[in-house]
């Protein structure tokens, strides 16, 4: 078992998500970044769409019950606490072995998100095919909502695997996100159309699972800002009435009525998964070999970072020793 002692901010389980059921008005749902999902759980030892808790800004504290392997993929500034109450820093990327009763505190994230996986995986319900979390709807996950303090997660079981980590830590790519123009691109202007291309938009504080609302210039329709509802998916972008861009996320609905300027190719919705309020982001138009080729080269680019991974180095813990307070003074060999 593992306790969350403390949950500052929401936090969820997700897999690959629950796909086949948008004709039930059912979202994909899943990690935002699928990518590093895979990662957490090769270095836990799992199947890449295990399911892991997604975490967001900040982490939440908690205690393993027994000894658990576990592992960080994102920027945290973990720390793990012994028996004795003693501290050392978590590193992230690898592999962690937590000995009964220790604690680790995700601390504060610096990656926009990460994701904690532990080996075996989460012991939780299936629903659709998927043990992912969808809020809106109060199912999957735990009874369909964020972890909270109190919650006790049974973990799969299976042997300890060897403790591994990364090289080299991904990044996210930065740069223009590149779209391929929308099946309603016909009710913006030329003029709006070099707007969305041209311009800088920025993040509001309306942004969750579902999708972002950015704010710049606004976009106007050269037609009606309402369409008769048709389906969309994650990456499409929606202009409503008020010409403010909606990029939709892995949360989001199934259909809608807002006419679609874009979509992100699928090799950059990672990027959005990892957005923050106040965040800048700006568009490319691409074509359709472009963007296949695209996925076909972040698919590439993530085998070669999973095969990339090493048996952990043995060695001293220096946050370990110096917190003992192994040397308590100095001696002067002269006298």
């Amino acid at each position: 078992m593992i306790e969350i002692l403390d949950a500052p901010l929401p936090a969820s389980f997700q897999d690959g998500g629950r796909p086949g059921y948008r004709h039930l008005g059912v979202p994909l749902s899943g990690a935002l970044d699928a990518g590093w999902l895979a990662i957490a759980n090769a270095l836990a030892g799992n199947p890449p769409a295990t399911v892991a808790l997604e975490i967001r800004l900040r982490g939440p504290r908690l205690r393993a019950t027994q000894p658990v392997t576990l592992a960080l993929a994102g920027e945290f500034s973990a720390r793990i606490e012994d028996v004795a109450g003693q501290s050392r820093a978590a590193g992230n990327w690898r592999s962690l072995a937590l000995a009964e009763n220790e604690i680790l505190d995700c601390g504060f994230l610096k990656s926009g998100i990460g994701y904690l996986a532990v080996r075996g995986g989460f012991d939780l319900p299936a629903v659709l095919g998927s043990r992912s979390t969808y809020a809106r709807a109060g199912f999957g996950g735990i009874e369909g909502r964020a972890i909270k303090a109190g919650d006790s997660l049974k973990v799969g079981a299976g042997a300890p695997p060897m403790l591994l980590r990364l090289p080299q830590a991904p990044r996210v790519a930065d740069g223009p996100l590149r779209v391929i123009a929308g099946p309603q691109r016909d009710y913006f202007s030329d003029a709006a159309w070099a707007t969305f291309l041209d311009a800088e938009f920025r993040v509001s504080r309306e942004a969750d699972r579902m999708g972002l609302r950015l704010d710049g210039p606004r976009l106007t329709h050269t037609r009606s800002s309402d369409i008769i509802s048709d389906a969309v998916t994650p990456g499409a972008i929606q202009v409503p009435g008020d010409g403010r861009p909606i990029v939709l996320l892995a949360d989001c609905q199934t259909v809608g009525g807002y006419p679609k300027i874009a979509t992100v190719i699928a090799a950059d919705l990672p990027r959005l998964g990892h957005a923050l309020p106040g965040q800048t982001l700006r568009f490319v138009e691409v074509g359709l070999a472009q963007a296949l080729a695209a996925r076909r080269e972040a698919a590439a680019i993530l085998a070669e970072c999973i095969a990339s991974m090493v048996p952990e180095r043995a060695g001293f813990d220096l946050d370990a020793l110096y917190a003992a307070n192994l040397i308590d003074g100095v001696i002067d060999a002269q006298h």
